[in-house]
């Protein structure tokens, strides 16, 4: 079977993928019980517990040219577990953290965020 995330990985520039790289493995180290899915045209590789549908989603590897973005579905739900202000955006619901470095992903307040993300969507 063909890993579909990697082969949308691959379009990626190399800093993108490596980046792409490191968010997907660390949230596979977070988030182990949650079904990976890959939305080619969004250019998304989302984390979910409800495979299929939008509505189970915890967080999504978003893939721009020149920074990767961690979509919180339900980002704005999470703000107050956010100390740090790692949370973007002005969305009624979503929020993202833009990541342009793969050491911010060894951050222990975005680990939190997506222990909490995952908590919410359970």
């Amino acid at each position: 079977m063909e890993d579909q995330a990697a082969v949308l990985i691959a379009t990626c520039s190399p800093e993108i993928r490596a980046l792409a790289g490191a968010a997907r493995d660390r949230l596979r180290e977070l988030l182990p019980d949650a079904s990976e899915e890959v939305d080619t045209s969004a250019r998304l590789i989302a984390f979910t517990y409800r495979p299929g549908t939008y509505k189970g989603l915890i967080v999504a590897i978003a893939l721009h040219q020149a920074h990767v973005n961690l979509m919180f579905a339900r980002g704005a739900d999470l703000l107050t577990q956010d100390p740090t202000a790692l949370l973007e955006g002005t969305g009624k619901k979503a929020r993202h953290v833009k990541l342009t470095d793969p050491h911010r992903l060894t951050d222990p307040d975005l680990a939190t965020l997506i222990r909490a993300a995952a908590a919410l969507t359970k």
